[in-house]
């Protein structure tokens, strides 16, 4: 199994206090007429909201954590790094690409369900099937239900969303988990211990 630089771990680490500190600190700004509960992140980051600057850095700091991630979690199988990458450019294009200030967006729907279904999947292909050997994130059962929950979790944001009820907390709900897995994987592979002597094993 190869080694994971430990910086891996400073870049995943950082992707959910960048986001959760984002949406905190923009609905402080945007004031009580914002309802987390109810309304989503992409409101936040509107054309015209008052945490719109404060919501698009947090976008572009996420994605440049999961590119950074996946360039260097190394013990992954290369068709999950591929797709956390997608993920991080896909919250660079939502940064882009922001939400109207009202109705909706194909464009901005578009990005958000490609960057949602890539961050999702992910977890599965990036499991390198090296059995009990590999770290146990990358496993295939914890992987396969990783991945399980956040489809889930997708759904049931559908439905909110689809009944108007607290689609809010349930886009929080996903992508906070989203955002942990990458730093619950990176902290579960082997790291250089700075002996020089010591080399990795092949995947």
């Amino acid at each position: 199994m190869r080694l994971v630089p430990r910086w891996v771990l400073l870049s995943s680490g950082c992707a959910p206090v960048l986001l959760i500190g984002g949406w905190t600190i923009a609905a402080l700004l945007e004031g009580p007429v914002y309802d987390p509960a109810t309304e989503t992140i992409s409101v936040l980051g509107a054309y015209g909201a008052s945490g719109f600057w404060v919501m698009t850095g947090s976008f572009l700091a996420l994605g440049a954590c999961h590119l950074l991630t996946a360039w260097g979690l190394r013990a992954a199988a290369l068709a999950g790094r591929v797709a956390l990458a997608g993920g991080g450019l896909s919250a660079l294009a939502v940064a882009l690409i922001p939400a109207p200030s009202s109705g909706g967006s194909l464009r901005h729907g578009t990005v958000v369900a490609v960057g949602f279904t890539l961050l999702a999947v992910w977890p599965v292909l990036a499991a390198g099937g090296g059995g009990d050997a590999a770290p146990w994130a990358l496993r295939l059962a914890p992987s396969v239900a990783v991945t399980a929950l956040m489809a889930a979790g997708g759904a049931w944001f559908l439905i909110e969303m689809h009944r108007q009820g607290g689609a809010g907390v349930a886009e929080r709900v996903v992508t906070t988990a989203q955002s942990v897995w990458p730093f619950v994987v990176a902290a579960s592979c082997p790291h250089p211990t700075g002996d020089r002597n010591e080399q990795p094993v092949a995947p």
